[in-house]
């Protein structure tokens, strides 16, 4: 059967295709031709362009091959990046590092590292048949931006909130939820020495403005995501958001004389020497743009709560991390939110497992 795709004038030949009779026959055809093949319908996502059509799978479906795959190496990325993260930036605030606009900008700054998830699959893998950023709408480079924005705002009230109270904050952006719900529960030799109460408050607003901005971040990004089919899409958004976040920490360390303060900072203020510094740096801007692939890439490949709850599983990661490499004390604030987050990672586990054996059992 022919399909047109440019509608016939009234009076022409082709004209009684378009009667009431052909697209009720046609809308029969299709509905048969869907209860016969439901998958058909779901699975592909088709794209149309003013040359050609072209279909591409839903890299969301748990039926497409590359699924599992993205779903480890995103879970890994979000694992190692996290971790890895928050080791980092406590090393750098340990050894004397103090900039927090330093702290913020190599949040973001390790952009460049996408173009890898994004240029490679279609010129090196031959695993797609879209181009690079040919989908990319005006509204979705508009969404980006602002999610961008947004983000950078998120990244700067996380170093101030880290930097005023690094005891409180658990040194990783996904678990400012639990650092701010166990903030009561600090005492005063949690502060560090020569911090008033009023920096100490001030620490506390930062992580609870992070906190919920994270929380908005999420369930945005999910929204966006449904309406998108490929994990190359997804990178390319991200890629836009770390840009704009990097320009407005940049305008910040600038206006601030943030750069001056960094090679300062390597040369006198930092007591592991320069060469360690920028290594330090550098792993700082590696480690935290894998921990923010691992989150775009969860919340697209699962949703927003799954990759929330992904995020608090690692907490107690974070916790045995400081333990283990700092000799941080396990007692008070940190052993109340591991045993939270652990509790509530292994009921939403189980409370998944008995859904799934729920609805194996109705199929049977």
């Amino acid at each position: 059967m022919d399909v047109l795709v440019q509608a016939s004038p009234p009076n022409s030949p082709k004209s009684h295709l378009y009667s009431p009779s052909a697209l009720k026959t046609k809308k029969n055809i299709e509905t048969i031709q869907e209860q016969q093949n439901p998958q058909a319908s779901k699975s592909p996502v088709i794209n149309m362009s003013n040359d050609s059509i072209s279909v591409q799978e839903d890299q969301k479906s748990r039926t497409n091959k590359r699924y599992i795959f993205l779903l480890v190496v995103n879970y890994l990325f979000l694992f190692a990046g996290s971790i890895s993260s928050s080791l980092l930036s406590k090393f750098y605030f340990n050894h004397q590092g103090s900039s927090r606009w330093v702290s913020t900008w190599v949040q973001s700054a390790g952009f460049p590292l996408l173009l890898f998830p994004i240029y490679l699959p279609f010129y090196v893998f031959k695993c797609t048949d879209r181009r690079p950023f040919s989908l990319f709408t005006p509204k979705l480079l508009i969404l980006s931006i602002l999610i961008g924005l947004m983000l950078g705002l998120n990244n700067l009230l996380f170093s101030w909130g880290n930097f005023l109270s690094p005891s409180i904050n658990l040194i990783s952006p996904f678990v400012f939820t639990a650092g701010v719900q166990s903030y009561p529960l600090s005492s005063g030799h949690d502060r560090s020495q020569g911090l008033t109460r009023a920096k100490y408050f001030i620490g506390f607003l930062s992580t609870l403005g992070a906190g919920l901005l994270f929380a908005l971040y999420l369930p945005v990004m999910e929204k966006i995501y449904k309406k998108i089919y490929c994990y190359e899409m997804v990178m390319e958004m991200q890629l836009v958001m770390e840009i704009a976040a990097t320009a407005l920490a940049t305008m910040g360390m600038a206006s601030a004389g943030g750069f001056s303060e960094m090679k300062r900072e390597s040369q006198v203020k930092f007591d592991r020497g320069a060469r360690v510094y920028w290594v330090t740096v550098f792993a700082n801007v590696v480690t935290w743009q894998l921990c923010f692939m691992g989150t775009a890439g969860m919340v697209f490949l699962t949703s927003s709560l799954t990759g929330g709850i992904c995020m608090t599983a690692l907490l107690a990661m974070n916790v045995v991390g400081g333990v283990l490499v700092y000799g941080d004390e396990f007692g008070g604030v940190k052993a109340v939110s591991t045993v939270l987050c652990g509790w509530g990672f292994c009921s939403y586990v189980y409370g998944m497992y008995l859904k799934m054996r729920e609805e194996k059992g109705d199929g049977e």
